[in-house]
């Protein structure tokens, strides 16, 4: 499969889906099924609790997670013991959740297991740098409903997208609502100037006054916003923006507020990454022209799209004609992984 070569090209890769049950843990199995396990050392874990055979809000069967021999890991204690494999227990982490320590183990028998890792982006951070004393070459990570922020390039260099009739019934919402995601996924990363200025900035919103370009000293301006949750904006001072770095979520309210006020007129919005992003199609539609768009400090490659065209509620549908038309409009492949 052309995208597992693309794969290990990368130290890191999150499996996000966009919604339960849209083929993400089927997804997971797949691509660890098929990893070339005796070149490169890899590590599992995950944000939240993924392996369970029954799903809790739906009551349908779930895949469970299945590990082959080799493969490193990091679950809960609890889900340790519930284990389906024989594994040596290389030691307990000091990361903790509500369900205990997180245990590093390493299979020796193929098997199944509960994946429960760290339950932060942060918890997830500091577990993958600590793996690194055993080598790892490229470390999994299975995501959990809706956490697109474990896709952040601050967690992984790389992301498959998973998404299906579970996220929309029809086929051409199923479409547009999965583009506008990947649209904003492969957003372009603003400068090197810009990435600079702001990567240590991790609060409140500022900005870069055009009219003062040249004194770096004058050109970056507090707005003295603590996020772009609050729309009361201190202009003063500020002739016309050039930049807009917002260090938090960016919302619909937020531009449609700023896209009022003449002073944006010719801005470039700066967010951290993606996941930052919260924003409507319409919005961002109206908001970027000629004059204006939104940029990243960083961006994680998009490797693939993987849809199921099942719902849990028995509705199917034409996987051939959904592969094809996401495919067109995204301009990448897409895999129904129960066909290929």
């Amino acid at each position: 499969m052309p995208f597992i070569a693309e794969l290990i090209k990368y130290k890191s890769c999150s499996i996000v889906g966009l919604e339960k049950n849209t083929g993400k843990t089927e997804c997971f199995n797949y691509v660890m099924q098929r990893l070339p396990l005796d070149n490169i050392r890899v590590a599992v874990s995950s944000i939240g609790i993924d392996g369970e055979t029954t799903d809790q809000v739906t009551k349908t069967a779930k895949p469970e997670i299945f590990l082959r021999e080799g493969v490193y890991f990091g679950t809960s204690e609890k889900h340790y013991l519930t284990k389906l494999l024989t594994s040596e227990l290389l030691e307990i982490s000091d990361e903790n959740t509500s369900l205990g320590n997180i245990v590093i183990g390493k299979a020796l028998t193929p098997g199944k297991l509960l994946l429960s890792g760290p339950s932060s982006t942060n918890g997830l951070r500091r577990w993958m740098n600590e793996m690194q004393k055993y080598d790892i070459d490229l470390t999994i990570i299975d995501g959990a409903l809706s956490r697109l922020s474990l896709a952040s390039p601050a967690v992984s260099e790389s992301m498959i997208l998973a998404t299906g009739a579970a996220y929309s019934a029809n086929i051409n919402t199923l479409v547009q609502k999965t583009a506008f995601v990947v649209q904003m996924i492969n957003l372009e990363l603003t400068s090197q100037e810009n990435y600079d200025t702001f990567i240590n900035i991790n609060n409140g919103v500022w900005a870069i006054d055009a009219d003062n370009d040249f004194d770096i000293e004058k050109r970056l301006v507090d707005l003295k916003v603590a996020s772009s949750l609050s729309i009361n904006i201190n202009t003063d001072g500020l002739k016309k923006c050039k930049t807009l770095y917002v260090s938090g979520a960016l919302t619909d309210n937020f531009v449609n507020h700023i896209r009022q006020n003449k002073i944006f007129n010719e801005t470039e919005i700066v967010v951290r990454d993606f996941t930052k992003i919260f924003l409507t199609p319409m919005t961002y539609n109206t908001f970027v022209n000629n004059k204006r768009k939104i940029t990243v400090l960083q961006k994680s490659k998009l490797i693939a799209v993987c849809v199921n065209p099942t719902s849990p509620n028995g509705i199917v549908l034409d996987s051939e004609k959904l592969c094809k038309t996401l495919s067109e409009a995204i301009n990448l492949p897409v895999y129904d992984l129960k066909k290929v």
